[in-house]
């Protein structure tokens, strides 16, 4: 799959140093995978969470962050939307985020 963008991934673990590593095995894995739909996706990652309008919600680092993705499997896109702690995403709409 092709992740859009990186530079957040990079960008949040620079502040928090204890995302970089499971931020990077996340994003290593994506970009190798071939999943083509939502039920294969969630094979892998059993406690990603759809919540509708194409957007997925990931615990990383054992539910301290999340991060929310759009993803279209037809084309294999991923765009992330969001990453922020736990406290950060409630915050949010993970519905309709977008990177500010």
């Amino acid at each position: 799959m092709h992740v859009i963008a990186k530079s957040r991934l990079i960008h949040f673990w620079e502040m928090h140093a204890d995302a970089r590593g499971p931020l990077s095995a996340w994003y290593n894995e994506f970009i190798h995978a071939k999943w083509r739909t939502w039920a294969e996706l969630k094979e892998r990652y059993p406690s990603a969470d759809g919540v509708g309008n194409g957007r997925y919600v990931f615990n990383i680092k054992g539910n301290k962050y999340r991060l929310v993705a759009a993803i279209n499997f037809e084309f294999g896109t991923v765009y992330i939307k969001f990453i922020g702690t736990h406290a950060e995403y409630d915050k949010i709409n993970a519905r309709e985020v977008e990177p500010s």
